[in-house]
């Protein structure tokens, strides 16, 4: 009965947790490269909640976020904008 609980738990809050995320499908973007699928949070014009930022957590690859959420560092929002090493799926 023990078991039963805590698996039923670790599967509620998990399941709440990532209920916003997205998965993108694998694309070739136009220069060739091949972007891995993957997910993302769901778009939403906010940059605090986004795996990448600052002192965000991705729960799928453990990798914490990069980017300074007050710096326009996200590029112009293209798929294809990899000069700062983010890649959003939009579009694709």
């Amino acid at each position: 009965m023990r078991h039963f609980l805590t698996t039923l738990i670790a599967l509620s809050v998990s399941s709440a947790a990532f209920a916003g995320d997205t998965h993108v499908r694998g694309y070739t973007r136009d220069d060739g490269t091949y972007v891995e699928p993957h997910y993302q949070t769901r778009p939403n014009n906010n940059l605090n909640d986004n795996f990448s930022t600052k002192g965000n957590v991705n729960p799928y690859t453990g990798r914490e976020g990069w980017i300074d959420p007050n710096r326009n560092s996200y590029g112009s929002g293209s798929s294809n904008d990899h000069r700062s090493g983010y890649s959003n799926g939009w579009g694709r």
